[in-house]
């Protein structure tokens, strides 16, 4: 038989249970909440959800979002080439009159652009006239491209220019540009004139294109595999002349 003071604390207990289900958003301190499978009977009526109060846990804000920054242009990796393919071949370390090179190879073998970069200007004419004055004919058929470092590469005394080269097309470093020659000022040998030059005016500037920096330490390095600039030393004679040569 059940006492009197058992029923009471049975009751109580009761009462206590039923509290953690009130909807009023109160909780007795230090209580854990549990889950509780639902009853198999139906369900009473569901109240309306309380109002939010102080303490109450809600949905966190949406994060701020910061605008991405592009990540740099990485820095376009140029490779050099020695301008003419082909095993039996040899340059002058100077020139008469201006800082080129006269590279000597047998005339038909391929002159190939030094790097990648874009063809600025071409001559298919042989136009010079032996005993004239230091001009833009001097070069005969010609070829001169802006490499993706910055700087202008020449050669001319060309024998013949490829159709594909024209001015405006994009070239890979080491890819024909022509064959050598004896055409234009070569006094009938066969070689390829070689300069190196800030771009200045791009086209039409015949005394800088020709040439401004001594090529040789460059072809040396080129001819090996390696990959010497001339940028830094382009850049400084720009500096220093400001395109006038």
């Amino acid at each position: 038989m059940v006492s009197v003071r058992t029923l009471s604390v049975l009751t109580l207990t009761a009462l206590s249970l039923a509290a953690c289900g009130t909807s009023d958003g109160g909780s007795s301190a230090g209580v854990t909440p549990q889950f509780v499978e639902p009853s198999a009977t139906a369900p009473g009526p569901v109240s309306a959800a309380p109002p939010a109060a102080a303490g109450k846990v809600s949905s966190p804000p949406a994060p701020k979002t910061t605008p991405s920054k592009k990540p740099p242009v990485a820095a376009r990796n140029v490779t050099y080439v020695f301008p003419v393919k082909a095993s039996n071949v040899a340059f002058h370390p100077t020139h008469s009159k201006y800082p080129a090179t006269d590279i000597f190879a047998d005339c038909g073998e391929p002159v190939v652009a030094t790097t990648s970069g874009v063809v600025l200007e071409i001559s298919l004419k042989d136009a010079y006239v032996e005993g004239r004055p230091d001009g833009p004919l001097n070069g005969g058929l010609s070829v001169s491209i802006l490499g993706d470092d910055g700087v202008r590469y020449y050669g001319s005394h060309l024998s013949k220019v490829l159709s594909g080269i024209k001015a405006g097309v994009r070239v890979k470093a080491g890819q024909q540009l022509g064959k050598v020659g004896h055409t234009g000022n070569a006094s009938g040998v066969c070689h390829l004139h070689y300069g190196i030059s800030p771009p200045c005016a791009k086209v039409g500037d015949w005394k800088v294109r020709r040439g401004v920096i001594w090529p040789a330490t460059y072809l040396t390095s080129w001819r090996k595999g390696g990959s010497k600039s001339p940028v830094a030393t382009v850049k400084a004679w720009k500096a220093a002349h400001n395109c006038k040569a």
